[in-house]
């Protein structure tokens, strides 16, 4: 990005919270509306937070079998949206003096293959060669076949283990929900408390994310939720998708349980994107110059692609994206219920009735694309199979 002093050192405008201008909010709409319609969803929330103000709207169903609209406050799971909580906390912690980004993990957790090379910095930006437990069949044939069972962190480790190293600390790049179980493991050891305290206390609490909350073992939604659908799992065709709304969370602890809404989310996304109520300048900067390569890989938490830095979350059931452009100060939240691509997707399954003539996406990213680019500055994000 161009300016990263810029960045962690902007107020926020006095008109973000008033509602956009009308001109732009009615093109924003038409962009959502259209790209909600190409996307395999049966509904979405999408908001964008601006120096011009704040502009937020929903699309489709929340549940398919009643037809009850969707509608904007509307909880979602978020997915790896999750990660960059978790990274901040270990910054945070970091900040505090009570560990260090160049801690080995093997200073905290045993039994991890070249756990004394590998530091708390690779495994918060995927470079630390631990496998994904969530590609090993190990893994999904066991989640598949009952969505609703228990995992413990210890559970999921053991997994990724199981097929670690991929390759020698710091050497490559390779995206692993594991690092992120991993660091949570490491945040209750390191504070002595509940992961979902921590959170409370250092970002739901300090940020006002009132609507943001830790699952734990628990599959229950808070009220109002939006049923999410997925071709994902044992029973689910591209005539049927299954229904992963209460699917438990544990399989993704802290690397992707969160739930959370689109006003919460868009707090969130600028506090990300500027580190404002969450972190120091100083670490925010260092934070803002980790992706690699600059212009659009991976850093401590989340990516950067043309300036626009962020997430997406992407589970059985949904898909968000949360995004801050560094260049305008704009924030852009997409929930949808669904993970389900649409589009030609040569390996990911999709919806029987896809004409296949779009570029393959998920449909959070297909519409925040479209939002951004009636924003005036495109993401284009990494291709979909």
């Amino acid at each position: 990005m161009a300016d990263v002093d810029d960045v962690v050192t902007r107020e926020p405008s006095s008109r973000m919270a008033a509602p956009l201008p009308e001109e732009l909010a009615t093109k924003l709409d038409a962009a959502a509306r259209a790209s909600f319609g190409q996307a395999s969803a049966p509904g979405a929330v999408v908001g964008v937070s601006s120096p011009e103000g704040t502009w937020t709207a929903a699309y489709g169903v929340a549940d398919p079998a009643t037809g009850e609209p969707m509608e904007v406050g509307v909880h979602t799971r978020i997915g790896s949206v999750t990660k960059p909580f978790t990274a901040t906390l270990i910054l945070q912690l970091a900040e505090e003096g009570q560990l260090s980004l160049e801690d080995p993990i093997a200073d905290y957790i045993e039994g991890i293959p070249n756990g004394e090379e590998i530091t708390l910095r690779q495994l918060a930006d995927m470079t630390s060669g631990v496998a994904s437990y969530t590609r090993s069949a190990q893994f999904t044939d066991r989640f598949f076949a009952d969505p609703e069972q228990v995992f413990t962190p210890e559970e999921l480790v053991a997994v990724g283990v199981s097929e670690s190293p991929l390759f020698a600390p710091g050497e490559q790049f390779d995206y692993s929900n594991t690092n992120y179980i991993l660091l949570g493991l490491i945040i209750e050891q390191v504070t002595g408390q509940p992961v979902g305290e921590v959170l409370e206390e250092q970002i739901f609490d300090p940020l006002e994310l009132d609507e943001t909350t830790w699952p734990g073992a628990s599959a229950e939604m808070p009220a109002p939720y939006a049923q999410g659908f997925t071709l994902q799992g044992d029973t689910a065709t591209p005539e049927a998708p299954a229904n992963a709304t209460h699917w438990n969370p544990t399989w993704e602890a802290t690397a992707g349980a969160l739930i959370s809404d689109v006003d919460d989310l868009l707090v969130y996304g600028r506090a990300m994107g500027t580190g404002h109520g969450l972190l120091e300048p100083e670490a925010q900067r260092e934070r803002l110059t980790s992706f690699q390569p600059p212009e659009g890989g991976y850093g401590l938490g989340f990516g950067c692609i043309d300036g626009w830095v962020g997430h997406t979350g992407t589970q059985p059931g949904y898909n968000t994206t949360v995004y801050y452009d560094t260049t305008t100060d704009t924030t852009v939240v997409v929930q949808a219920t669904s993970d389900i691509p649409s589009g030609d997707c040569p390996e990911s399954p999709v919806l029987a009735d896809d004409p296949r003539t779009l570029p393959c996406a998920t449909p959070a990213t297909r519409i925040f694309a479209e939002v951004s680019t009636a924003l005036g500055h495109t993401f284009t994000p990494n291709p979909e199979r």
